[in-house]
């Protein structure tokens, strides 16, 4: 009888996700659902994401209620055959939930590794990776007030038969907080000294936003360090930016006046989650982080304008590169990717801001995974 049972289990988003918090049901009990079909919104550290189901049925019972948190692998709800009496499904939930809490039940969902701290020269990074394999590795370049967490939907997913790293920054997240002069080129130089430090000759890369910038920036000074380029929302291509974005970022100090501020980064606003917004506040508490981003956007956006125009770097490539972009991105413009050779494939996503890949992750992942084949 258990085969005509499927439990609902909470999602496992990132590779260092623990825990979720299931902010709404979008189906009710009794409903026929299909598989790949959104059931739930999640709300995890980093934003609010849909729940797919993992398979086709009948939603017979929601044992998470709305607001509720709970660890990775817990049991949200039931899909059962309507075959399936209220006893075996009541008898099935009691041995689920007795096997969770005992730690007997079927953990390798809730396995992740934690991100290593990586000595680079005097810089202390912090830095996850996932995957392995022959194939040529992959590293992600997060933006300005970013950390490895942006690449939460994307890098176990590109992880397969190859070796993804993704890293704060120096002046984010658990990295040192020194920045140097704050500039792309000074974030390209330690991004290569990070890959001589992990062994990697050659990788595909992986930039948004600012960390287009500084992945152009790497082409520049170590060519024979890219495989291929995806540029995501990139700076580096154009002069203009929200400023609006970027000095309320570093002003805003309270849920109040910070939330408006990430709104700028999606087209669909409820996307923030309530934890993202606190994760930043706490973040720019940390001793020297605001000075670090003051200083990264004294360098890089003077009298409110990007002040590297890259486009000549990207133009020159001869490898494989491409450019996603938001069409409603509120930071960058979209229109900064036009006048780039057509071997430099540029994909627009309706309805999406500035972090597709947080907003349309399963478009941007076949689009890498196209890539680096």
């Amino acid at each position: 009888m258990t085969d005509l049972i499927t439990p609902i289990t909470m999602p496992k988003f990132g590779l260092a996700m623990t825990e979720g918090k299931i902010t709404s049901w979008n189906v009710s009990p009794g409903t026929q659902i299909d598989a790949g079909q959104e059931i739930a919104d999640i709300e995890t550290t980093k934003i609010t994401n849909g729940y797919e189901s993992p398979a086709a049925g009948t939603l017979r019972r929601q044992i998470a209620t709305e607001g509720e948190t709970l660890p990775v692998g817990a049991l949200l709800g039931v899909l059962a055959d309507p075959t399936v009496s209220d006893a075996d499904l009541d008898a099935f939930i009691e041995k689920f939930q007795s096997d969770f809490s005992s730690g007997s039940a079927d953990t390798a969902q809730t396995d992740h590794a934690e991100p290593t701290l990586v000595t680079v020269g005097e810089l202390t990074l912090r830095v996850q990776e996932a995957g392995q394999g022959e194939e040529t590795p992959l590293i992600f370049i997060h933006g300005f007030g970013g950390d490895l967490s942006n690449w939460m939907l994307n890098q176990n997913d590109l992880a397969g038969s190859r070796k993804t790293i993704a890293f704060d920054l120096p002046g984010h997240g658990g990295s040192t907080k020194t920045v140097g002069d704050g500039k792309p080129a000074t974030f390209a130089a330690t991004t290569a000294a990070l890959m001589d430090k992990l062994g990697l000759t050659q990788a595909h890369v992986v930039g948004h936003s600012l960390g287009g910038a500084i992945a152009l920036e790497l082409l520049k000074a170590f060519p024979q360090k890219i495989a291929s380029l995806s540029l995501i929302a990139p700076a580096g291509l154009g002069r203009a930016i929200n400023m609006d974005f970027i000095n309320g970022f570093i002003s805003a100090d309270r849920r109040k006046t910070l939330e408006p501020v990430l709104h700028y980064l999606v087209h669909d606003k409820t996307l923030i989650s309530r934890r993202m917004v606190e994760d930043i506040i706490r973040f720019k508490r940390l001793d020297g982080a605001l000075q670090s981003l003051q200083t990264i956007a004294a360098s890089c956006f003077p009298d409110g304008k990007q002040a590297d125009d890259l486009k000549p770097v990207l133009t020159n490539f001869s490898g494989p590169a491409q450019i996603i972009w938001g069409a409603d991105d509120e930071v960058l413009s979209p229109t900064d990717a036009k006048g780039l050779p057509d071997s430099i494939e540029v994909i627009t996503l309706e309805q999406t801001g500035h972090m597709p890949q947080l907003e349309k992750a399963a478009e941007v992942n076949a689009a890498i995974s196209k890539i680096i084949k």
